[in-house]
């Protein structure tokens, strides 16, 4: 994968309605930093926020099955729960959500933007 499209990629995880504030802002300042001094430097700030983020697809399973997520998600819960367990037997490796998805291949790839 390119850097390029791996900026694609924080784009799409800071857009997510999912995004924490703190991923979001990290997000932000990665891209603001792209082309300068700083570029290196907010690119570690932003694989070390998305690695305390993204979340694993047991931990998002996890979560589904929580009284919060059933507070959450109310009736949706039932399938959203499904499509997880489904995305785990398919071999997913991080949540569902916009934002860990996107985030996950940030952080697969974040050699690219070290480098």
């Amino acid at each position: 994968m390119t850097k390029s499209e791996i900026q694609e990629y924080v784009k799409k995880t800071m857009e997510a309605p999912s995004c924490s504030q703190e991923a979001k802002d990290a997000c932000a300042k990665y891209l603001e930093a792209i082309g300068t001094n700083s570029e290196k430097a907010e690119a570690e700030a932003l694989i070390a926020e998305l690695k305390e983020d993204v979340c694993d697809i047991d931990g998002c399973i996890s979560f589904y099955e929580s009284e919060a997520a059933k507070q959450i998600f109310g009736d949706q819960l039932p399938a959203a729960l499904e499509g997880a367990k489904k995305a785990k037997a398919a071999g997913e490796k991080y949540c569902v959500c916009p934002a860990c998805q996107a985030g996950g291949k940030v952080l697969d790839n974040a050699n690219v933007l070290l480098a």
